[in-house]
């Protein structure tokens, strides 16, 4: 696993060979870390490249918006801008289902063959949105331990009782040192939240594949299908369904049933 810098910053992990690339994209408040389940797999089963990225504001990548989606979808189409056009699968997760799907657009330039996102949240209250837009105000918090830093990571990212604390994927999403612990994200990136997510998944020019944990608490088969009819849920799994069931997910990506 290599780590490579874009032309935009973005700190990314590549590996894999082959023509086609499959471009990996966490959601809001993880980081590339959370695909390590699945490239495992991929390792062994993928006939082709992947690159997993440190969306902006996230990880390792600038701390620096603007956060809104056009934003990280101009950031990943300048990451694969010299890949091979037309061979690319964009794989998003929750927010990144949403980057997926304005990327493949086809406005920033890389063309797209296919997008598979899973656990895309499709309907925002209005409540829900304003506690967003109240998270993105708030300054980054410094924690005066390790452990603090590393359970608010887990939270914010979903992955607290599925993820050993102290495991190199919960230390990715941290920063600092001697009792100025930061999580690995600005929380200025919960303000892309706003726009309708229906509206922007219908702008993706390439074909759109959808799927979710069934005990997503987020995301549930009907309101899937309006997009995708053939949208499928994944048992045993909730939001974090590529950590908890990672077999599964690249079954999907590979639109295997």
């Amino acid at each position: 696993m290599e780590e490579i810098i874009s032309r935009r910053g973005l700190s990314a992990a590549r590996g894999g060979r082959g023509d086609k690339l499959a471009v990996l994209i966490h959601g809001l408040g993880a980081n590339r870390a959370v695909w390590s389940r699945m490239l495992d797999i991929a390792d062994k089963h993928w006939q082709g490249r992947w690159i997993a990225p440190d969306l902006r504001g996230h990880g390792r990548s600038p701390m620096m918006g603007p956060y809104g989606y056009a934003a990280h979808a101009a950031d990943i189409a300048d990451l694969i801008a010299d890949e091979a056009y037309g061979n690319v699968t964009l794989v998003g997760h929750s927010m990144g289902g949403v980057v997926a799907a304005l990327t493949a657009t086809g406005w920033y330039g890389p063309q797209v063959a296919e997008v598979a996102a899973f656990g895309v949240k499709l309907v925002w209250t209005p409540e829900e949105e304003a506690k967003a837009r109240e998270l993105a105000s708030r300054p980054a918090r410094a924690f005066a331990t390790r452990a603090e830093a590393i359970d608010r990571f887990l939270k914010v990212s979903g992955l607290i009782g599925l993820v050993d604390p102290e495991s190199d994927t919960a230390a990715s999403g941290i920063s600092g040192s001697d009792g100025q612990w930061t999580v690995a994200m600005d929380p200025r990136a919960f303000g892309s939240v706003g726009p309708s997510i229906q509206a922007l998944l219908k702008l993706s020019s390439a074909p759109l594949r959808l799927a979710a944990g069934a005990k997503d608490p987020m995301v549930t088969l009907a309101p899937m299908q309006a997009f995708d009819p053939t949208a499928r849920v994944i048992e045993g799994a909730g939001h974090n369904v590529h950590w908890e069931a990672p077999a599964q997910v690249w079954d999907f990506v590979n639109n295997k049933n």
